[in-house]
């Protein structure tokens, strides 16, 4: 089968795609012909070795994807050959085939294809634990979402808007505050390439600020990081909580901790992928929510492209680029 390695970590154009022999599946293991991975920024960090975590040498990126099952380990009670399944798993997504735990996979309803099932684990996973484990959301409460636009952005503004929270959105066009604005936000503030000098954020901070109904959000959610960080986190409520979920910007920002104190508020850190790990169940029912959301018709994801798997580097550097609207899914 052919694969997507990773063979030293660098830029994305050293990843080589490779023919290699696939073993067969071990116990409790089911091997997954691969019809659908989705993209996401950690897979542009990861081959490049800046990610929280390091895989061992070689390894093919990728988390979440869709296809069928070929073959079954010893001991699978879960699945039988020819069922459609969804996964996720540490890395090996972009490949043809991969041999996984039965634990990682997931049935795929008959009205979902796989390139649906495929693209909303991660980024809805996320911003579920995000908003409602680390944010505990409320309707009464007032979000704003910085970036988004991207994956993980829309589905906190898809999820917060089902919760039945208020929403103002932060991105850098037009363009994307349209998307957001079709996906329910109240109302938008477009930062353009964001605040250069001192004068620009406190511009932007009170931008955003005055879009607030409260004077201050209740929950901000900051994928982005860099620049926009401190102006964002000036516009916070009293007792507000912070959603620290990534860097895509680039920088990883400093703030001035007695902003804190002012605002009785809270800087908050979310790491989904060791949220699933050390606590198990709890993501369980977060799956189960946002599968009977999807089935609802309350939250929609958005895939925005479509690329042949083939085709897997130049979609990688395009997600590094935030040039990425929603979610792109790898196709075999």
């Amino acid at each position: 089968m052919k694969i997507l390695h990773c063979k030293e970590y660098g830029p994305v154009d050293n990843l080589v795609w490779e023919e290699i022999d696939i073993q067969e599946p071990q116990d409790n293991e089911v091997q997954i012909e691969i019809k659908a991975a989705a993209l996401n920024f950690p897979d542009f960090l990861i081959v490049q070795g800046l990610y929280q975590f390091k895989p061992e040498l070689p390894f093919a990126p990728g988390n979440e994807g869709a296809g069928t099952v070929t073959k079954i380990g010893k001991n699978v009670t879960k699945f039988k050959e020819g069922d459609r399944v969804y996964f996720m798993a540490p890395y090996g997504a972009f490949a043809e085939k991969i041999n996984i735990s039965e634990f990682s996979v997931f049935p795929i309803p008959e009205d979902i294809t796989f390139q649906l099932a495929a693209s909303y684990q991660m980024a809805y996973g996320t911003s579920y634990h995000a908003l409602v484990q680390r944010g505990a959301l409320s309707g009464d409460d007032e979000v704003l979402i910085l970036g988004a636009s991207g994956g993980v952005g829309l589905a906190a503004l898809d999820i917060a808007k089902a919760k039945g929270a208020r929403v103002v959105v932060g991105v850098s066009t037009e363009e994307k505050a349209q998307i957001c604005q079709n996906y329910g936000a109240d109302d938008v503030v477009i930062y353009g390439s964001g605040p250069k000098d001192k004068e620009e954020a406190k511009a932007f901070s009170a931008e955003l600020k005055a879009k607030s109904a409260k004077g201050g959000y209740d929950i901000i959610y900051d994928p982005i990081g860099d620049c926009y960080a401190e102006p964002a986190f000036r516009a916070i409520g009293w007792k507000g909580k912070y959603l620290v979920v990534g860097f895509a910007a680039g920088q990883i920002p400093k703030l001035p901790i007695n902003l804190t104190l002012l605002k009785g508020a809270s800087v908050v850190g979310v790491f989904w992928g060791a949220f699933t790990g050390r606590e198990f169940e709890e993501n369980q029912k977060n799956i189960s929510d946002i599968n009977e959301m999807l089935g609802k018709g309350q939250i929609k994801p958005l895939i925005s492209k479509e690329i042949p798997m083939e085709n897997a580097v130049e979609a990688i550097k395009l997600i590094g680029s935030r040039g990425v609207v929603g979610k792109v899914v790898l196709v075999n």
